[in-house]
């Protein structure tokens, strides 16, 4: 019974922390670009060409 008394109080601390710390992500903007990120990925937009670097590029 004395283990209730310590493990209460220590998941109630824990889920508030939990929740505090989702409020300062979803308030901090974490959650506004979810598809930007997933996206990104598949751009290729860091310039790198398919040629190797010392070779002329053919045009078709």
């Amino acid at each position: 019974m004395t283990s209730l008394a310590f493990l209460i109080p220590m998941a109630l601390f824990l889920g508030g922390l939990g929740l505090a710390g989702f409020l300062w992500a979803l308030r901090s903007g974490q959650y506004d670009d979810l598809d930007g990120s997933a996206e990104r990925i598949l751009l290729d937009g860091d310039g790198v060409t398919d040629a190797p670097a010392g070779s002329p590029r053919r045009s078709a």
